[in-house]
């Protein structure tokens, strides 16, 4: 509306209906500004001859000035979220052409906060939640991108299209479900406006950062089920470690016979060394108020070193041998040895002549 209001003025001023764009140049080619500082901006005629240069605006217009080339036009203080300066260039046949200047007017956020769920208490692991980044009077919105944050990873982008050029509030829902992984994690939003390359652009505005606790059940840490040989004069020792939120208890069920001789054994642990030390089926019960697991063991006996074995029954064996073969050559039928000596008499002392 303001743009054809301006042509209006034109007409009205000059009796001539305007051409299109204009063979000038703008410096900047574009502003940004925020909101209650002040611009500056030169608008330059490229044609090689000109009856005059001005500018239209509801603030702070200049009329046409003859003999220049480059007019500045400058606004001290911006009131205004829609401001459309244009520059007009009068031909020497007395047609003019108009060449408006982008403005936007910015304001960057008053606050960013998140709201519920995440003060409300602890989530819980599976189940989906919104949560949402509270952006209060930010101009222009159509500028404005928010970013989610967890941990030290982005997991969500939005931007807005937003006609409106005054300051609007804006939410942004995060859709988020919880996951194990989650708990102890810290998140928050932050929002910023894209308003290209240079100094203008400001930080990024960011909410409170707030750490996640998710309940979940227990998962062990090792596989569920175990099968473990006894080592040699050793104990063996049984581990049923699990995460959980909150911290899991434990119980365990094993062997009757190991059962009697650990009586007086704490079994809520998380590891389990059996007083007395059998082969058989143990178990281990890792529990908390959101579920339940148990882990199985197998303890069995370790399989002896066949090579030793091997080796104890071959000198056996070839001591057996030896004997069998000693006793061939030199013991008599009597049971007496045969390698006697020379002058040995059966039945008399070996010192009888």
């Amino acid at each position: 509306m303001l743009r054809f209001f301006i042509f209006g003025v034109l007409i009205a001023s000059t009796g001539k209906p305007v051409n299109g764009t204009c063979n000038v140049e703008m410096s900047p080619p574009k502003v940004m500004v925020k909101f209650g500082d002040s611009f500056t901006a030169n608008c330059t005629s490229l044609y090689s001859e000109i009856a005059g240069i001005g500018w239209e605006s509801t603030y702070g217009g200049i009329g046409l000035q003859s003999g220049i080339s480059t007019l500045p036009f400058k606004i001290d203080v911006v009131k205004d979220w829609d401001i459309q300066p244009i520059c007009y260039v009068t031909l020497p046949d007395g047609d003019q052409c108009l060449e408006p200047l982008p403005v936007t007017v910015y304001q960057i956020p008053e606050s960013v906060s998140i709201a519920q769920p995440l003060s409300a208490g602890p989530m819980v692991e599976g189940k989906q939640y919104h949560i949402q980044c509270n952006i209060v009077n930010v101009a222009p919105a159509s500028l404005l991108s928010v970013y989610w944050h967890k941990g030290d990873k982005i997991i969500s982008h939005e931007t807005f299209k937003e006609s409106a050029q005054s300051p609007v509030s804006k939410s942004s829902i995060l859709n988020l479900t919880a996951q194990r992984d989650d708990d102890g994690s810290q998140i928050w939003c932050e929002a910023k406006l894209n308003l290209g390359p240079g100094e203008l652009n400001h930080p990024a505005m960011q909410s409170k950062s707030h750490e996640m606790a998710v309940l979940y059940p227990p998962g062990f840490i090792n596989p569920e089920m175990e099968t473990v040989e006894l080592p040699d004069r050793k104990n063996v020792t049984l581990y049923c470690n699990a995460t959980g939120n909150p911290v899991p208890v434990y119980s365990w069920d094993v062997p009757q016979a190991v059962q009697e001789m650990s009586k007086k054994e704490d079994v809520n642990k998380p590891f389990l060394i059996p007083f007395f030390q059998l082969p058989g089926n143990y178990s281990c019960k890792a529990s908390n108020t959101q579920g339940t697991r148990i882990k199985y063991f197998t303890v069995i006996e370790a399989p002896r070193d066949r090579t030793t074995l091997a080796a104890i029954i071959g000198v056996f064996v070839a001591l057996g041998v030896l004997l069998f073969i000693g006793g061939a050559l030199f013991v008599t039928r009597d049971g007496t040895f045969s390698c006697n000596q020379s002058k040995y008499l059966r039945g008399q002392p070996s010192g009888a002549v």
